[in-house]
């Protein structure tokens, strides 16, 4: 008879291995729904499921040497590349370039670049990522979560990459430019925010203590409203490009908003500092006055 640990062992790595798989299946699904109307290669492969087998090409073959050296310093930074690379190669796939398709492209680039600098230093500087000291060191939990970054690429910049190899080309139009200033809106809060967390850290005097000055004092994760606004402007941008069922690709700053209201970013971040804080005065009295996330009402 099997022991209790080993059985628990298993049916862990059938989970983990089965939730790889219906995520793949679901960045495929995307991938296809996003291909109808888009460009082809030669071959008559839709060049947007091309690049979602990239993307998650590309976090399966980082995930073997970083499970087998046991780090998740190059996860984020393997992120990030893959934004950039899936982002290139539909500019060069694409058969017309249009200001749109510059304009999306660039937009994914330097977030993806930005975001992938800022996180890759942060793990250097803190040695590891808390995050995975458990789940890298089990191969199918370690694997699902690399799967699920080739997923999060998918989803994400699912929008971008339809209209960006899609065969319809139009004006930028009203949506499209207020598409880019949304854009720029959230690029620039996240990335002030995120500037203001760091120098925060970085002050000795506020060692042990959470930050609740500059955007932080409006918001308590200023750095995901940022996020959620400038994946907006990307979706709006891209919709006059898409039609048909390259319009599910729309659904990318919803799942954004979603998964990091209620799935691995919010609440997670929010346990973790109650833990540490939950039940100072000045800490109950932040959260009192602070929105979780838009400076309007409490969410």
């Amino acid at each position: 008879m099997a022991r209790p640990g080993c059985r628990a062992r298993t049916l862990t790595r059938v989970k983990s291995l089965v939730l790889a798989a219906l995520a793949t299946v679901l960045g495929l699904l995307l991938a296809l729904a996003g291909s109808d109307g888009g460009q082809q290669l030669s071959g008559g492969m839709p060049v947007l499921l091309l690049l979602v087998l990239v993307a998650f090409g590309i976090n399966w073959v980082v995930y073997v040497p970083s499970f087998l050296a046991q780090t998740e310093r190059y996860f984020d930074l393997t992120g990030s590349l893959t934004f950039q690379l899936v982002a290139v190669l539909a500019l060069v796939l694409a058969e017309e370039r249009d200001a749109r398709t510059w304009i999306l492209a660039g937009m994914v680039l330097v977030w993806a670049l930005r975001l992938g600098i800022f996180l890759f230093r942060r793990v250097v500087r803190a040695g590891k990522d808390g995050r995975f000291d458990e789940l890298k060191k089990s191969w199918s939990r370690f694997l699902l979560v690399w799967t699920t970054q080739g997923l999060w690429v998918t989803f994400t910049a699912g929008a971008a990459l339809a209209a960006i190899t899609s065969a319809t080309k139009t004006p930028l139009g009203l949506l499209g430019y207020a598409g880019i200033l949304v854009w720029l809106a959230g690029i620039t809060v996240e990335s002030v925010a995120d500037a203001q967390k760091s120098a925060f850290k970085a002050d000795t005097a506020n060692e042990g203590d959470f930050i609740s000055s500059g955007l932080w004092s409006v918001s308590r994760h200023p750095n995901y409203v940022g996020e959620i606004l400038l994946w907006t402007g990307v979706a709006m941008l891209a919709a006059a490009a898409l039609s048909g069922w390259q319009l599910v690709t729309l659904v990318s700053p919803v799942l954004i908003y979603l998964l990091l209201r209620f799935g691995s970013g919010v609440p997670a971040l929010e346990r973790r500092a109650d833990d540490k804080w939950g039940g100072r005065s000045d800490y109950e009295a932040y959260k009192q006055r602070t929105p979780v996330l838009f400076p309007v009402g409490k969410g």
